[in-house]
């Protein structure tokens, strides 16, 4: 490996201590997200979790309390869906700073009919992008009172093989929900590099990574009932896929050091180590799509239009 891309050791099982620090993690309910609230919640950091469903987000904090001694986790209503909401739910996250926030939520259809969220929007795209794109403007002021915040966007593998129209952002002419899945994540890691660019021209003390959890299954992911349980039948089923990915539980190690490890910079791309679908979390090449600034500006402005905020109209 070159020394471009090596890195201090990290351990995933031994993080460092984050005692004072306030992290928010949006769909901290469920999967990936929950795993990151529980990692980042035995760092001693309180944590809010931003969840949709009141009732599973008080069985995640239940859960993340049973297994962390001493856990600072709560949890507040979050609806990525409905832009309104936005400023109203930062505004009852009630902490005066926020050191760090993971933007993992997502909406993933399987089946046809196109849905779309009450802002009018296609629901993957508007939800996994367009909310989050929305949420980082009403948190930057929480973002800008910590010394060195950072925003954290969950992409995934699944974005690596799409490409975005913008002239069909919204999935209009040919919907196909595994590839409109896709291009959302992709949009949101557009974002994330695009965020971090701007942040920098600004010369904020504010960065943003951008993380994918590789190949993350169900099958292969530890029980934390009643949040996820996994019998044993899965177990054994799932047991020759994990040569080539892993649960859920290692898909948030990327974004848990994206937060955590101060040798993590803005701009970098960070995932698991073998072949980027499992393994400890290492820094990744910027997937060349990415890194069209062109076409990130273009769709940045895209965005501000659709969502009528500008992440970084407040970012000094």
């Amino acid at each position: 490996m070159s020394s471009e891309f090596s890195t201090p050791p990290w351990n995933v099982q031994r993080l460092p201590r984050a005692d004072g620090s306030v992290f928010l993690v949006t769909g901290g309910n469920a999967g990936i997200g929950y795993f990151a609230a529980e990692q980042l919640s035995a760092t001693g950091a309180a944590v809010v979790l931003g969840s949709r469903n009141p009732a599973k987000a008080e069985a995640a904090t239940a859960s993340i309390r049973a297994r962390v001694p001493g856990a600072r986790v709560r949890s507040v209503r979050l609806d990525l869906a409905d832009l309104s909401s936005l400023e109203t739910t930062v505004e009852s996250v009630g902490v005066e700073r926020l050191d760090a926030v993971i933007h993992n939520a997502g909406v993933a259809l399987d089946d046809p009919p196109r849905k779309e969220t009450v802002d009018g929007h296609e629901l993957m795209f508007g939800t996994n992008h367009l909310g989050h794109f929305a949420l980082t403007r009403w948190l930057m002021p929480l973002l800008l009172a910590a010394p060195a915040a950072r925003v954290v966007t969950m992409g995934s593998f699944a974005a690596k093989s799409e490409r975005l129209d913008l002239d069909d952002l919204q999935s209009l002419k040919a919907y196909q929900p595994k590839r409109t899945y896709g291009r959302s994540k992709l949009a949101q890691m557009y974002f994330g590099v695009e965020l971090d660019r701007r942040l920098r021209a600004a010369g904020s003390t504010v960065t943003s990574v951008v993380v994918h959890p590789g190949g993350a299954l169900d099958s292969l992911t530890p029980s934390r009932p009643p949040v996820h349980v996994r019998t044993t039948g899965a177990r054994l089923r799932a047991a020759p896929a994990a040569l080539l990915v892993q649960g859920k539980h290692a898909g948030a190690w990327p974004a848990v050091r994206a937060v955590l490890d101060p040798a993590v910079r803005g701009g970098q791309l960070w995932g698991p180590r073998i072949f980027g679908l499992r393994g400890e979390p290492r820094r990744e090449r910027v997937w060349n799509p990415l890194a069209d600034p062109s076409f990130a500006a273009r769709l940045w402005d895209t965005s501000c239009d659709l969502t009528g905020v500008d992440p970084t109209a407040i970012s000094g």
